[in-house]
């Protein structure tokens, strides 16, 4: 397996280039003889799988991948395993079949399928399809790989280091953050820089994109001391953070 190094926004983010498997559920064996031959000609692989119990026994995979689903299955249908599965954005769904109905494609696209092909699928937009979903895959867990690099770096924080980063992203001066904290400007200082390095950032524009991804609650301007209050002992400020956002291609 050979693994590439991209360096993107001040984060070194490892992804896995030549691995990419294409899951397969239909209860046709045919079929899935078919695609299983059609997916290895390509050099992806591919595993499959005749009943959507069969597949949800199966371990999630870590590397890039899609599902290709048939909306007839023996026990759950396609709209219900995609439902199952709907928390996996890195596993896009093309859903392929001989028959279907608006309402039923309709339900699908809603629910994020990236196509839906009617049997016997053209080689050329199954294989465009399939391409496509993997690159969409491989996007999304570089996103959450990068995601989990900047949650390991901004847990190495100390509480004042959160508090100083969280006052310095929204904007406010050393001295605020200062007065703020009940620290001096000094020290104020001495925490950016432990945040920069800590956070791996080589400019301010990195760290205030990092706490974007990491969704850290901001600071209004109107919660900033005023000129008369600075040097004066403040509440300390409470930050929060949300699920950091992984934005879906």
């Amino acid at each position: 397996m050979h693994v590439a190094a991209r360096k993107s926004g001040g984060l070194a983010v490892h992804t896995t280039e030549t691995i990419s498997v294409v899951l397969v559920v239909d209860q046709d064996n045919s079929v899935r003889t078919s695609l299983e031959s059609l997916i290895r000609s390509q050099g992806w692989q591919v595993l499959t799988f005749e009943s959507a119990s069969q597949f949800l026994a199966f371990p999630r995979l870590a590397v890039p991948c899609c599902l290709l689903l048939d909306f007839a299955l023996p026990d759950l249908n396609g709209l219900d395993l995609q439902q199952r599965v709907s928390d996996r954005c890195d596993m896009p769904v093309i859903f392929i079949t001989y028959q279907t109905d608006v309402p039923t494609t309709v339900k699908a696209m809603k629910a994020g399928a990236l196509e839906c092909l009617i049997k016997p699928v053209q080689t050329a937009h199954l294989l465009t399809a399939i391409r496509s979903a993997l690159d969409r895959s491989r996007a999304i867990q570089s996103q959450e790989a990068a995601v989990r690099i900047l949650r390991e770096r901004f847990a190495s924080l100390s509480p004042r280091e959160v508090e100083v980063m969280s006052l310095v992203v929204s904007g406010w001066l050393n001295k605020e953050v200062g007065a703020a904290l009940g620290i001096s400007e000094v020290t104020v200082k001495v925490h950016r820089f432990n945040v920069m390095r800590k956070m791996a950032a080589d400019s301010f524009a990195d760290l205030v994109k990092f706490s974007t991804t990491l969704r850290l609650t901001a600071v209004p301007r109107d919660d900033r001391p005023s000129s008369r209050s600075i040097g004066s002992r403040s509440a300390t400020v409470r930050v929060t953070q949300a699920e950091p956002s992984i934005v879906v291609p």
